[in-house]
């Protein structure tokens, strides 16, 4: 016991001091982990109440944003627990050392997170918020790099056929210096985003039938320069409106063949500066795939299609992809969690990139083992390539992430990461080793 008592006194010491050495450290540039307009990350934790929405859930394929290292923050929520109550908080206090090309520098991040279940009556409904305040060495005031907040809502409607809806707002901006940025960019811009998606899935025997739509506002606030001062971003924002239709056929009660065909419209507010047209432009996508799930340990699902971007204005013609889609997760039991997947999209080239429009193919996987019931480890690995149409050039990001959590008491863990990312792109390459260390206090 005395042993384990110094331990735990060693472990809180080195947490306060790399606190305070992140208040006296020089002023320095960051990178922090980019998070969608729209969402918190993309790795959920398992023991909380998450969202529903799709838009949550693809936040990784989001104009500009990419997967970044080390694990995000919320993933390290603490000890488990088996009690089950409507309200759930954790707030993490976290300081991070980050080494970009030779260049290193520290940042602080506050993490408060809330989720909030209703589950009774007629429907089930979730609220969830979650936001990352941060403050670099060179920083006067903090910045809030994230927030969001969102609600989602599932009912009944009879035996077979069941509704939802969701909505969400949210920003996001990153720090300056984040790997990736142009080196002339002194503030990055805000970003905004808000949407409401409903659906419906009905059950006609063995066919599944599923219709959603939804609607979507991105907005840019201006981008601070070196060498064009403040420029306005306001001619990337954009409405986005989306209908979906799915249908799949159930082979067996574990493999499911399915079809789905997506249409989506995008709405700039003004024309580009550089070609003085409006951007306007239909999404098109259709997909094929196979789905299962065996006994909640196993589930899988792939698909293949074939999408297209077509723009109003006849001198941007049209772009068409070959789209790849596949998710796997592997949970033999309540100690082991394996997921892996390939996503593909077509979207807007994003605030502060060339282009007319943007291909992007993302690989990623993440693993979490529970050790005993005072610690847990967590990886993940990430891979991304886009296609910046209309410039020749592309982006290629690698992120690998390795993590631990180490449970204090049944409300506290300490929580440290390291991560390693390369970026490649038009302003060159970047490395960068990121060492994180914090606290986190949970319900």
């Amino acid at each position: 016991m005395p042993l384990l008592q110094h331990t735990r006194s060693l472990a809180l010491s080195l947490v306060v001091g790399l606190m305070a050495g992140t208040a006296l450290a020089a002023p320095a540039l960051l990178e922090t982990d980019p998070v969608d307009e729209t969402t918190t990350g993309t790795v959920t934790a398992p023991t909380r109440q998450t969202v529903s929405d799709p838009a949550l859930a693809n936040a990784r394929l989001r104009p500009g944003v990419y997967p970044a290292q080390p694990v995000p923050p919320e993933f390290a929520v603490g000890p488990e627990s088996g009690e089950s109550a409507p309200l759930d908080w954790s707030v993490g206090l976290r300081g991070t050392y980050l080494n970009s090309n030779g260049t290193g520098s520290f940042v602080t991040h506050v993490l408060p997170r809330f989720s909030y279940t209703h589950a009774g009556g007629f429907a089930t409904i979730v609220v969830d918020g979650s936001a990352d305040i941060a403050k670099t060495g060179g920083q006067d005031l903090p910045t809030l790099a994230s927030g969001i907040l969102s609600i989602s809502g599932s009912a009944p409607i009879d035996a077979v056929t069941t509704a939802s809806a969701s909505a969400s707002i949210g920003l996001t901006q990153d720090l300056p210096g984040t790997a990736g940025l142009s080196p002339s960019i002194i503030t990055p811009p805000q970003v905004f985003t808000g949407g409401a998606e409903v659906g419906v899935t009905r059950q006609f025997g063995q066919f599944n039938l599923g219709l959603g739509g939804g609607l979507e506002r991105t907005s840019y606030g201006p981008t601070n320069r070196s060498d064009t001062g403040l420029t306005d971003n306001s001619e990337q924002n954009y409405w986005a409106a989306t209908a979906n239709l799915r249908l799949g056929y159930q082979v067996t009660p574990i493999l499911e063949v399915f079809g789905e065909g997506e249409v989506q419209r995008d709405i700039f507010d003004s024309p580009t500066a550089s070609l003085g047209v409006y951007p306007n432009a239909t999404n098109r996508s259709l997909r094929a795939g196979i789905a299962g799930k065996w006994n909640n340990i196993w589930s899988a699902s792939a698909s293949v299609g074939i999408g297209e971007r077509i723009f109003d204005e006849a001198t941007l013609g049209a772009i068409r992809a070959q789209l790849y889609g596949a998710e796997i997760s592997y949970t033999p039991n309540s100690t082991v969690k394996l997921t892996a997947g390939l996503e593909t999209a077509l979207a807007p080239a994003g605030a502060d990139n060339p282009g007319n429009a943007r291909i992007q193919y993302t690989a990623f996987s993440n693993a979490q083992y529970t050790v005993n019931t005072w610690l847990r480890l967590r990886a993940s690995a990430n891979w991304s390539n886009s296609e910046l149409v209309g410039t020749g050039t592309t982006e290629r990001r690698l992120g690998l992430g390795a993590g631990a959590d180490y449970v204090f008491n049944a409300h506290t863990s300490l929580n440290a990461d390291y991560g390693y990312g390369n970026t490649d792109n038009s302003n060159g390459n970047t490395q960068t080793h990121q060492v994180s260390l914090g606290v986190t206090i949970a319900r």
